[in-house]
Protein backbone atom coordinates (compact mmCIF):
# COMPACT_ATOMS: atom_id res chain seq x y z
CA UNK A 1 0.00 0.00 0.00
CA UNK A 2 1.61 3.28 -0.81
CA UNK A 3 2.05 5.58 2.12
CA UNK A 4 0.00 9.07 2.45
CA UNK A 5 0.83 11.93 0.28
CA UNK A 6 1.65 15.47 1.80
CA UNK A 7 -2.06 16.22 0.60
CA UNK A 8 -3.54 13.72 2.82
CA UNK A 9 -1.20 15.01 6.18
CA UNK A 10 -2.06 18.70 4.59
CA UNK A 11 -5.84 17.87 5.38
CA UNK A 12 -5.19 17.01 8.77
CA UNK A 13 -5.78 18.83 11.67
CA UNK A 14 -2.47 20.02 13.04
CA UNK A 15 -0.11 22.51 15.18
CA UNK A 16 2.38 24.21 15.04
CA UNK A 17 4.99 25.63 17.95
CA UNK A 18 8.18 26.06 16.06
CA UNK A 19 7.76 28.27 13.04
CA UNK A 20 9.85 31.66 12.88
CA UNK A 21 8.27 34.58 11.32
CA UNK A 22 11.44 35.73 9.63
CA UNK A 23 11.75 32.48 7.81
CA UNK A 24 7.59 32.46 6.71
CA UNK A 25 8.00 34.94 3.51
CA UNK A 26 6.54 33.62 0.69
CA UNK A 27 8.51 33.54 -2.75
CA UNK A 28 6.06 35.65 -4.57
CA UNK A 29 5.68 38.60 -1.66
CA UNK A 30 9.76 38.47 -2.42
CA UNK A 31 9.48 39.21 -6.30
CA UNK A 32 7.30 41.75 -5.54
CA UNK A 33 8.62 43.43 -3.01
CA UNK A 34 11.81 43.82 -4.39
CA UNK A 35 10.26 45.81 -7.39
CA UNK A 36 8.35 47.77 -5.49
CA UNK A 37 11.79 49.08 -2.70
CA UNK A 38 14.05 48.67 -5.75
CA UNK A 39 15.95 46.46 -4.15
CA UNK A 40 19.35 45.01 -4.77
CA UNK A 41 18.00 41.46 -5.67
CA UNK A 42 16.32 39.77 -8.49
CA UNK A 43 13.29 40.21 -9.55
CA UNK A 44 12.14 36.67 -10.67
CA UNK A 45 10.96 33.85 -8.58
CA UNK A 46 13.57 31.22 -10.61
CA UNK A 47 16.78 33.85 -10.15
CA UNK A 48 15.73 34.70 -6.76
CA UNK A 49 14.96 31.47 -5.06
CA UNK A 50 18.28 30.49 -4.39
CA UNK A 51 19.06 33.38 -2.18
CA UNK A 52 15.85 32.63 -0.19
CA UNK A 53 15.71 28.88 -0.09
CA UNK A 54 18.18 26.06 0.22
CA UNK A 55 17.98 24.56 -3.14
CA UNK A 56 19.19 21.36 -4.69
CA UNK A 57 22.61 21.09 -5.30
CA UNK A 58 23.48 23.64 -2.47
CA UNK A 59 26.11 22.30 0.62
CA UNK A 60 23.84 21.67 3.39
CA UNK A 61 25.66 23.80 6.14
CA UNK A 62 24.88 26.21 9.12
CA UNK A 63 26.53 29.16 7.07
CA UNK A 64 25.03 28.26 3.97
CA UNK A 65 21.21 28.35 5.35
CA UNK A 66 22.25 31.86 7.41
CA UNK A 67 22.91 33.04 4.02
CA UNK A 68 19.26 32.94 3.25
CA UNK A 69 18.20 34.52 6.67
CA UNK A 70 20.52 37.50 5.68
CA UNK A 71 18.99 38.04 2.55
CA UNK A 72 15.59 37.60 3.87
CA UNK A 73 16.26 40.64 6.28
CA UNK A 74 16.66 43.24 3.49
CA UNK A 75 12.98 42.90 2.84
CA UNK A 76 11.68 44.46 6.44
CA UNK A 77 11.60 47.85 4.79
CA UNK A 78 8.61 49.11 6.34
CA UNK A 79 5.71 48.98 8.61
CA UNK A 80 3.59 47.55 5.65
CA UNK A 81 6.51 44.89 4.59
CA UNK A 82 6.35 43.93 8.34
CA UNK A 83 2.08 43.51 8.95
CA UNK A 84 1.78 41.66 5.23
CA UNK A 85 4.30 38.84 6.12
CA UNK A 86 2.89 38.51 9.51
CA UNK A 87 -0.59 38.43 7.77
CA UNK A 88 0.82 35.98 5.37
CA UNK A 89 2.41 33.30 7.79
CA UNK A 90 -0.73 33.02 9.40
CA UNK A 91 -2.74 32.69 6.24
CA UNK A 92 -0.39 29.88 4.55
CA UNK A 93 -0.32 28.26 8.38
CA UNK A 94 -4.24 27.93 7.71
CA UNK A 95 -4.11 27.02 4.49
CA UNK A 96 -2.03 23.51 5.18
CA UNK A 97 -4.78 22.95 8.06
CA UNK A 98 -2.89 24.17 10.90
CA UNK A 99 -5.53 24.28 13.93
CA UNK A 100 -2.97 25.54 16.33
CA UNK A 101 -0.06 28.21 15.59
CA UNK A 102 2.82 29.70 17.63
CA UNK A 103 4.71 32.12 15.13
CA UNK A 104 7.85 33.39 17.02
CA UNK A 105 9.40 36.53 16.19
CA UNK A 106 12.89 38.49 16.19
CA UNK A 107 11.95 42.42 17.37
CA UNK A 108 15.06 42.77 16.35
CA UNK A 109 15.76 41.59 13.19
CA UNK A 110 12.33 43.88 12.40
CA UNK A 111 13.03 46.85 13.90
CA UNK A 112 16.67 47.79 13.47
CA UNK A 113 16.35 47.90 9.27
CA UNK A 114 13.66 50.69 9.59
CA UNK A 115 14.65 52.03 13.26
CA UNK A 116 11.41 51.63 14.67
CA UNK A 117 11.09 50.67 18.46
CA UNK A 118 10.74 47.38 19.78
CA UNK A 119 7.17 47.79 20.64
CA UNK A 120 5.98 49.03 17.48
CA UNK A 121 7.01 45.98 15.70
CA UNK A 122 5.64 43.43 18.47
CA UNK A 123 2.12 45.55 18.11
CA UNK A 124 2.08 45.36 14.29
CA UNK A 125 2.42 41.43 14.26
CA UNK A 126 0.29 41.67 17.34
CA UNK A 127 -2.32 43.27 15.38
CA UNK A 128 -2.54 41.51 12.01
CA UNK A 129 -1.79 37.78 13.18
CA UNK A 130 -4.96 38.39 15.62
CA UNK A 131 -7.05 39.95 12.69
CA UNK A 132 -5.90 37.44 10.14
CA UNK A 133 -6.50 34.57 12.29
CA UNK A 134 -9.69 35.67 13.30
CA UNK A 135 -10.33 35.53 9.32
CA UNK A 136 -8.81 32.45 8.74
CA UNK A 137 -10.18 30.58 11.63
CA UNK A 138 -6.76 29.44 12.90
CA UNK A 139 -5.92 30.17 16.79
CA UNK A 140 -2.06 31.78 16.22
CA UNK A 141 0.17 32.96 19.45
CA UNK A 142 2.84 34.22 19.10
CA UNK A 143 6.99 33.74 21.23
CA UNK A 144 9.28 36.33 21.11
CA UNK A 145 12.27 35.68 20.36
CA UNK A 146 15.93 37.08 21.28
CA UNK A 147 19.73 36.15 19.84
CA UNK A 148 21.93 35.04 21.86
CA UNK A 149 24.87 37.21 20.44
CA UNK A 150 23.47 40.29 20.82
CA UNK A 151 23.82 40.66 24.66
CA UNK A 152 21.75 40.04 27.80
CA UNK A 153 20.86 44.52 27.62
CA UNK A 154 19.43 43.77 24.15
CA UNK A 155 17.62 41.24 25.33
CA UNK A 156 15.75 43.06 28.62
CA UNK A 157 15.23 45.91 26.63
CA UNK A 158 12.80 43.35 23.72
CA UNK A 159 11.27 41.92 27.23
CA UNK A 160 10.68 44.91 28.63
CA UNK A 161 8.71 45.66 24.96
CA UNK A 162 7.17 42.48 24.87
CA UNK A 163 5.48 42.57 28.51
CA UNK A 164 3.14 44.54 27.29
CA UNK A 165 1.72 42.49 24.99
CA UNK A 166 0.82 39.70 27.01
CA UNK A 167 -2.86 40.18 26.87
CA UNK A 168 -2.15 40.42 23.18
CA UNK A 169 -0.90 37.51 21.80
CA UNK A 170 2.38 37.24 23.33
CA UNK A 171 2.51 33.85 25.43
CA UNK A 172 6.15 33.12 25.39
CA UNK A 173 9.66 34.33 25.11
CA UNK A 174 12.78 32.02 23.21
CA UNK A 175 16.12 32.27 22.64
CA UNK A 176 17.75 31.20 19.84
CA UNK A 177 20.62 32.45 17.58
CA UNK A 178 24.64 31.21 17.62
CA UNK A 179 25.25 28.41 19.92
CA UNK A 180 28.87 27.82 20.37
CA UNK A 181 31.16 30.74 22.46
CA UNK A 182 28.06 32.50 24.02
CA UNK A 183 27.44 31.57 28.19
CA UNK A 184 23.73 31.38 28.34
CA UNK A 185 24.18 31.60 32.28
CA UNK A 186 24.07 35.55 32.21
CA UNK A 187 20.33 35.40 30.30
CA UNK A 188 19.12 33.17 33.18
CA UNK A 189 17.35 35.77 35.09
CA UNK A 190 16.15 37.75 32.47
CA UNK A 191 13.87 34.56 31.45
CA UNK A 192 13.01 34.38 35.08
CA UNK A 193 11.52 37.39 35.16
CA UNK A 194 9.63 37.05 31.56
CA UNK A 195 8.24 33.83 33.45
CA UNK A 196 7.10 35.76 36.50
CA UNK A 197 5.30 37.74 34.18
CA UNK A 198 3.03 34.95 33.12
CA UNK A 199 5.40 33.74 30.14
CA UNK A 200 6.33 30.48 29.09
CA UNK A 201 10.09 30.02 28.26
CA UNK A 202 11.05 27.74 24.86
CA UNK A 203 15.49 27.64 24.30
CA UNK A 204 17.05 27.07 21.26
CA UNK A 205 19.47 24.40 22.02
CA UNK A 206 20.89 20.76 21.04
CA UNK A 207 21.05 22.05 17.06
CA UNK A 208 24.64 23.38 16.57
CA UNK A 209 25.98 21.86 19.97
CA UNK A 210 26.08 18.80 21.23
CA UNK A 211 24.35 17.07 24.57
CA UNK A 212 25.65 19.29 26.63
CA UNK A 213 24.03 22.32 25.52
CA UNK A 214 20.57 21.16 26.25
CA UNK A 215 21.39 20.38 29.76
CA UNK A 216 22.95 23.98 29.74
CA UNK A 217 19.15 24.96 28.44
CA UNK A 218 17.32 22.83 31.67
CA UNK A 219 19.88 23.92 33.89
CA UNK A 220 19.99 27.51 33.57
CA UNK A 221 16.08 28.00 32.27
CA UNK A 222 14.23 25.01 33.65
CA UNK A 223 12.09 25.09 29.82
CA UNK A 224 8.95 23.90 29.14
CA UNK A 225 10.29 23.26 25.82
CA UNK A 226 13.51 22.87 24.03
CA UNK A 227 13.71 24.22 20.12
CA UNK A 228 15.38 21.34 18.33
CA UNK A 229 16.64 19.75 20.84
CA UNK A 230 18.08 16.71 18.78
CA UNK A 231 21.57 16.40 19.88
CA UNK A 232 20.35 14.90 23.21
CA UNK A 233 20.34 11.74 21.53
CA UNK A 234 23.95 11.53 21.55
CA UNK A 235 23.59 11.03 25.64
CA UNK A 236 21.46 8.18 26.84
CA UNK A 237 21.20 9.24 30.33
CA UNK A 238 20.03 12.83 29.01
CA UNK A 239 17.17 11.27 27.19
CA UNK A 240 16.05 9.44 30.20
CA UNK A 241 16.50 12.79 31.82
CA UNK A 242 14.37 14.45 29.04
CA UNK A 243 12.13 11.90 29.42
CA UNK A 244 11.68 11.86 32.94
CA UNK A 245 11.13 15.81 33.35
CA UNK A 246 8.55 15.44 30.29
CA UNK A 247 10.22 18.69 28.56
CA UNK A 248 8.67 19.08 24.95
CA UNK A 249 11.11 19.17 21.86
CA UNK A 250 10.73 20.79 18.84
CA UNK A 251 11.96 19.17 16.42
CA UNK A 252 12.10 19.68 13.03
CA UNK A 253 13.69 17.61 10.48
CA UNK A 254 14.23 19.12 7.44
CA UNK A 255 15.29 21.86 8.93
CA UNK A 256 17.78 20.22 10.93
CA UNK A 257 18.77 18.11 6.89
CA UNK A 258 18.95 22.07 5.20
CA UNK A 259 21.06 23.10 8.02
CA UNK A 260 23.11 20.27 8.26
CA UNK A 261 22.87 19.46 11.60
CA UNK A 262 22.47 15.52 9.93
CA UNK A 263 23.72 14.57 6.73
CA UNK A 264 20.80 13.35 5.66
CA UNK A 265 16.60 12.83 6.75
CA UNK A 266 16.95 8.89 7.10
CA UNK A 267 19.81 9.22 9.38
CA UNK A 268 18.06 12.06 11.76
CA UNK A 269 17.47 11.45 15.18
CA UNK A 270 13.73 11.64 15.64
CA UNK A 271 12.86 8.03 15.87
CA UNK A 272 16.09 8.14 18.57
CA UNK A 273 14.08 10.47 20.51
CA UNK A 274 10.37 8.84 20.28
CA UNK A 275 12.20 5.26 21.38
CA UNK A 276 13.89 7.03 24.41
CA UNK A 277 10.21 8.24 25.59
CA UNK A 278 11.32 12.13 25.21
CA UNK A 279 7.55 13.97 24.28
CA UNK A 280 8.17 15.28 20.79
CA UNK A 281 6.88 17.97 18.36
CA UNK A 282 7.43 18.18 14.56
CA UNK A 283 7.73 21.36 12.93
CA UNK A 284 8.89 23.22 10.31
CA UNK A 285 10.93 26.04 11.60
CA UNK A 286 11.74 28.04 8.34
CA UNK A 287 9.21 26.77 5.83
CA UNK A 288 10.27 29.29 3.23
CA UNK A 289 13.91 28.72 3.53
CA UNK A 290 12.99 24.62 3.85
CA UNK A 291 10.41 24.82 0.39
CA UNK A 292 8.09 23.19 2.56
CA UNK A 293 4.34 23.21 4.75
CA UNK A 294 3.95 21.44 7.93
CA UNK A 295 1.55 18.55 5.94
CA UNK A 296 4.68 17.87 3.15
CA UNK A 297 7.14 17.87 6.77
CA UNK A 298 4.93 15.04 8.13
CA UNK A 299 5.19 13.01 4.69
CA UNK A 300 8.83 13.57 4.39
CA UNK A 301 9.48 11.85 8.08
CA UNK A 302 6.83 9.33 6.67
CA UNK A 303 8.37 8.10 4.22
CA UNK A 304 12.27 8.56 5.14
CA UNK A 305 11.93 7.46 8.87
CA UNK A 306 11.18 4.51 10.71
CA UNK A 307 7.67 6.47 12.16
CA UNK A 308 4.20 4.90 11.98
CA UNK A 309 1.21 6.92 11.54
CA UNK A 310 0.52 6.57 15.27
CA UNK A 311 3.73 8.48 16.29
CA UNK A 312 2.36 11.45 13.69
CA UNK A 313 -1.05 11.47 15.49
CA UNK A 314 1.04 11.46 19.20
CA UNK A 315 3.63 14.22 18.05
CA UNK A 316 0.60 16.21 16.90
CA UNK A 317 -1.68 15.45 20.22
CA UNK A 318 1.64 16.13 22.30
CA UNK A 319 2.04 19.54 20.40
CA UNK A 320 -1.34 20.15 21.41
CA UNK A 321 -0.31 19.75 25.07
CA UNK A 322 2.83 21.59 25.43
CA UNK A 323 1.04 24.62 23.58
CA UNK A 324 1.55 27.84 25.95
CA UNK A 325 -1.64 28.39 26.37
CA UNK A 326 -4.19 28.09 29.92
CA UNK A 327 -4.51 24.25 30.91
CA UNK A 328 -8.27 24.07 29.79
CA UNK A 329 -7.86 25.22 26.14
CA UNK A 330 -4.41 22.78 26.11
CA UNK A 331 -7.08 20.03 26.94
CA UNK A 332 -9.89 20.57 25.02
CA UNK A 333 -7.29 21.31 21.69
CA UNK A 334 -5.43 18.10 22.41
CA UNK A 335 -8.66 16.16 23.04
CA UNK A 336 -10.10 17.31 19.39
CA UNK A 337 -6.83 16.40 18.07
CA UNK A 338 -6.56 12.82 19.48
CA UNK A 339 -10.47 12.48 18.13
CA UNK A 340 -10.57 13.68 14.64
CA UNK A 341 -7.12 11.32 14.23
CA UNK A 342 -9.06 8.33 15.80
CA UNK A 343 -10.78 8.71 12.95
Amino acid sequence: MPLPTARHWGALPKVELHRHLEGSLRLSALVELASEYDLPLPRTADALRPLVEVVDGEPRSWDVFLSKFRTLRQFFRSEAVIRRVAREAVADAAADNVRYLELRFTPVALANAIGASFASVIAWVCEETAAEAARCGIETRLIVSINRQEGVDVGASVFDAAFDFTGQGVVAVDMAGREPGVDVRPFGPLFERARSRGLGVTIHAGEWLGAQSVRDALDVFAPERIGHGVRAAEDRSLLKHLARLGTVLEVCPSSNVDSGVTPSLGQHMLPVLLRAGVRVTLNTDDPAICGLTLGEEYARVREGLPVSDGDLARMTVTAAEAAFLPAVQRQALASALRDRWAE
